[in-house]
């Protein structure tokens, strides 16, 4: 099974800091999904952004509709968030 380093909210620094601070800010704490991208922070920044514009930006979609998308989705794909 692979296996990747997780940097801890206590060994974060840097950017890193600054994206879980945020994660914190917006979850009130770090989920796995945010966590994984700990390797590279910039990433995590990105994919933060972008899931901001596709879930709460202008859609033809309502926000239920989305998260309905997402939640079948994840369902499908077997994913445990």
């Amino acid at each position: 099974m692979p296996w990747i380093k997780v940097f801890s909210i206590e060994e974060a620094t840097g950017f890193l800091k600054e994206q879980y601070d945020a994660a914190i800010k917006r979850a009130g704490r770090i989920w796995n999904i945010v966590g994984i991208m700990s390797q590279n922070p910039r990433t995590m920044k990105a994919s933060m952004d972008m899931y901001g514009v596709i879930m709460f930006g202008q859609s033809p979609l309502s926000r239920g509709q989305r998260e309905m998308l997402a939640t079948v989705t994840s369902s499908i794909n077997h994913c445990l968030y």
